[in-house]
């Protein structure tokens, strides 16, 4: 794969742009060109998970405060689904020359060792790590084992390093087999519960099943069905997405928002399509403009999705401070009553705006994604936008700018950006050869 060069321009400029930002940059015939703008978001986001990762793991580190305030000292708390994000993002850092691809391997080879001898169940990963062991940090009193959603992030990740280098030098072909070997050794079937027609989300050494969460669409989960159809050696039959996921039909409802047309539902509940990371976890690897099956064409699902939350933004039938056609996007993130998934709706809706939302629904909504990029940018300037990219949420209507970031949040902005720009990471997990066999398995055309 050819690597995207800078230009020693490119490079100053970067540089100079990442050292210092004003307070309000404004606009007019010198302002930063759509291009140099996203290349900078991504360079600076991307350095959340180069120079902000853990430094034993080599991994995306939970949270980043620069206010150096965490909650039960967990600056070095690992998150595996945020580091399956992070992942993807370094290979992007690769193709944009923000490193070189020695540079890439050397700690992706890093990163692999220690998934190895960190913790696993049956397989499976944990929702937090401890950087420095590879122990678990329980996530709550009863998930304190495997967490099958957020290993399937992390491995999406690792299947598009696996298939970057799959086809280099020996060295690199040698990683690349060692992500194989991960990859394989994830029991999906496990997490049936014995061969029940869905997929449970947790399950601990100490608690077994008492978390007793089936995964049911639609939500953000939809990979972990991908990943369980596909995998080579613990697969999962296609009764437990048509039945479990799929709710037997159930997930397909018609509701039809400012004259566009929602085709899945989350039980019934999220009539505006819920928070928008819906759109973007299951999507980084798996391109939804080549996913259709008898309940929806997710390409058309996603852009509705993102338009119908920006169209809730720019009407503001709630009246919240700063909510315009420029400042949109409502999805999980920190708020002032802490973390919580804001979506459209009276109740979900609290004035909180993430810039994530926007950012990294640039695919399906090009032009009102830029034009909130540069609101974000221009005007929010140093309020919203610091050494690892825009903070993660804010409140105009609170005067609420935290200068906090989440690896979740983080991540999806650097990839979506890219698969928007040049389809690196939707191309590289689409070439696996099981994931178009998984694909086939469930029914997609």
């Amino acid at each position: 794969m050819t690597m995207k060069v800078f230009s020693l321009f490119a490079l100053i400029f970067l540089m100079a742009a990442s050292s210092c930002r004003p307070e309000k940059t404004g606009e007019g015939p010198d302002a930063i060109s759509d291009d140099s703008l996203l290349t900078l978001i991504q360079y600076r986001t991307f350095q959340y998970f180069w120079e902000g990762a853990e430094p034993v793991s080599g991994l995306a580190r939970e949270r980043i405060h620069m206010d150096g305030v965490y909650p039960e000292n967990d600056m070095n708390v690992i998150t595996s689904g945020g580091s399956g994000f992070g992942v993807m993002a370094i290979l992007t850092g690769i193709e944009r020359g923000f490193i070189s691809r020695q540079e890439g391997y050397e700690r992706f080879t890093r990163i692999v060792r220690f998934l190895r001898k960190a913790d696993r169940f049956h397989g499976a990963w944990s929702h937090w790590i401890f950087g420095e062991t590879g122990k678990v940090k329980p996530f709550s009193p009863k998930d304190n084992g495997a967490d099958i959603v957020e290993t399937a992030y992390l491995v999406q990740g690792l299947l598009a390093v696996r298939q970057y280098f799959v086809n280099g030098s020996p060295a690199e072909r040698n990683l690349a087999a060692g992500i194989d070997s991960l990859w394989r050794e994830v029991e999906w079937s496990w997490f049936t519960k014995g061969g029940e027609d869905v997929i449970y989300w947790h399950w601990s050494p100490e608690y077994a099943w008492e978390m007793n969460f089936p995964v049911r669409g639609y939500n953000e989960c939809l990979i972990l069905y991908i990943l369980a159809a596909s995998s080579p050696t613990f697969p999962v039959g296609p009764a437990a997405y048509h039945k479990g996921w799929a709710r037997d039909g159930g997930i397909n409802t018609i509701s039809v928002k400012y004259g566009h047309e929602l085709k899945l539902r989350h039980n019934g509940a999220e009539e505006y399509g819920g928070p928008l990371f819906w759109s973007h976890y299951s999507y980084l690897g798996a391109d939804p403009s080549k996913l259709r099956d008898r309940y929806a064409d997710y390409w058309q699902q996603n852009t509705v999705h993102s338009v119908i939350n920006y169209e809730w933004c720019r009407r503001n039938q709630l009246g919240y401070k700063g909510y315009s056609s420029s400042c949109w996007g409502l999805t999980a993130s920190y708020s002032p009553d802490g973390y919580a998934a804001h979506a459209p709706g009276t109740t979900t809706d609290i004035g909180v705006i993430s810039p994530t939302a926007a950012v990294s629904s640039l695919p399906y909504t090009p032009e009102q994604s830029m034009e909130a990029i540069r609101h974000f940018y221009n005007q929010l300037g140093g309020k919203l936008f610091g050494e690892y990219g825009f903070y993660d949420a804010f409140s105009e209507q609170r005067n609420w700018y935290p200068r906090r970031y989440l690896a979740i949040d983080q991540g999806p902005q650097v990839v979506m950006i890219e698969n928007y720009r040049s389809g690196l990471l939707w191309n590289l997990f689409m070439s696996a050869p099981e994931i178009k066999n998984g694909l086939a398995v469930l029914g997609f055309e």
